[in-house]
């Protein structure tokens, strides 16, 4: 009986295998090479890797991660789009037909809000992970403030599709985000204006929230997240430690040849990666990285698939302006913001974003020194990690306390206090 590799290489060497494949199985570095700029989807991965890019411990696939939940979304999306009309008269029916009409409907759902749960997640994670490991530095300084547009990007893909269910945490997440989008000074009543497509969440919000959903940002995000990707490529792969350290000691003993010392002084400007100065530490693409994107998409989808079946996506009561509830919340994600609200509107919805934001992008340009590249919590960034890591904190427990620790008129409650009030 023949086995799969011979069944392979019969095929391959056929007229339409020849026709279909341009390289066949490979038997060697090279011919695994030549099969990743061969192939249509292999051929966006570059043909070697740094050993260093293939360490978990590093990366913790939390780009690649994010990338596969974008993609769960889109199918997914594409899904529940053949059931689903953006009116307030069917959408809330729509989301009923799913849970109790529509084969695996409720699944899809299900994988589709917690998928985008957990987007918003790891995009965040992946944010923090290349900062702490020194990965917006020269030369991915661009690659960085696309990183974080793409961030915007995800919180405003995951708010818009936050109201399509049309129920009552829906309604009111909304209103209360779009309230705290109209304390900007200036615009923040006009962004209002045009988000809602009037003063209240009404039929023109669902409409404008649904196009933005589906059709505009969905395009945006695709156009970063290849610019993302191709810019990962361009700038010489993920960042490592030593790039410019170890470059710089073979200089000097003159172990580089003149077109590499030439490469060195641009890598010193940060305006060309250290590609093939050390092709020791480099491995074939095929089958290291392919294989662990393999592994790592299988992962995703088992995670997403379990939260699926065992957690149902929330659906409350039919949408209703005459009766808010108490507290109205925004989604989980701007409770931090919520939560400084309460404090100030100005300083808590305008000012403490705005700074961050500018903070974020403006982040690369002014902190330009190649020390510590590569490297979790690097002491040479000690100042740079504490402050950044004060944020994220200060992030976390404002969500946390939004979250779990208030309740009627913003009013502190114990988890625990109120639990057993909801119980009686």
């Amino acid at each position: 009986m023949k086995s799969l590799k011979q069944i392979w290489q019969t095929f391959a060497g056929t007229r339409v295998g020849q026709s279909l494949f341009r390289v066949g199985l490979p038997e060697s570095n090279l011919g695994r090479m030549q099969a990743m700029v061969s192939s249509f989807l292999l051929h966006l991965h570059p043909a070697k890797v740094h050993r260093h890019s293939l360490q978990f411990s590093y990366t913790l696939g939390l780009g690649l991660i994010s990338l596969y939940l974008f993609l769960i979304l889109c199918i997914t999306g594409v899904a529940l789009m053949f059931f689903y009309v953006p009116s307030p008269e069917r959408a809330y029916d729509n989301m009923k037909d799913l849970e109790f009409v529509v084969s695996a409907g409720m699944i899809a759902r299900n994988m589709h809000r917690w998928s985008a749960h957990l987007m918003v997640l790891c995009v965040f994670l992946h944010l923090c992970r290349v900062f702490y490991t020194g990965g917006y530095k020269p030369p991915r300084e661009f690659n960085w403030t696309v990183g974080v547009g793409l961030f915007v990007l995800t919180l405003g893909l995951s708010f818009t599709g936050y109201l399509l269910p049309w129920d009552q945490l829906a309604f009111w997440a909304i209103t209360v985000g779009t309230n705290i989008a109209g304390y900007a000074p200036v615009v923040g009543k006009k962004i209002q204006f045009v988000l809602l497509g009037g003063n209240i969440v009404g039929e023109s919000a669902l409409l404008r929230f649904y196009v933005l959903h589906v059709i505009l940002l969905p395009a945006v995000a695709v156009f970063l997240i290849a610019l993302h990707l191709w810019r990962v490529r361009k700038d010489g792969g993920l960042s490592r430690p030593g790039e410019p350290d170890v470059l710089v000691q073979q200089s000097e003993t003159g172990q580089l040849s003149t077109s590499k010392t030439y490469g060195l002084m641009e890598l010193a400007r940060g305006t060309s990666p250290a590609v093939g100065l050390k092709p020791e530490d480099e491995l074939p693409a095929w089958p290291h990285l392919v294989f662990r994107e393999l592994l790592l998409f299988l992962a995703t989808m088992a995670v997403v698939m379990f939260m699926s079946v065992f957690w149902n996506a929330p659906l409350e009561g039919f949408a209703t302006a005459t009766h808010p509830p108490n507290p109205a919340k925004a989604p989980w994600y701007f409770l931090g913001l919520q939560e400084l609200v309460a404090y100030s509107a100005f300083w808590g919805g305008v000012v403490v974003p705005a700074l961050l934001l500018v903070a974020l992008l403006a982040l690369p340009y002014l902190d330009r020194k190649r020390a510590g590249v590569g490297v979790w919590f690097a002491r040479e960034r000690r100042v740079a990690v504490t402050i950044f890591t004060i944020c994220v904190v200060a992030a976390v427990v404002l969500t946390v306390i939004g979250t779990c620790f208030r309740g009627p008129n913003w009013g502190w409650v114990w988890p625990w206090a109120a639990s057993a009030v909801t119980s009686h």
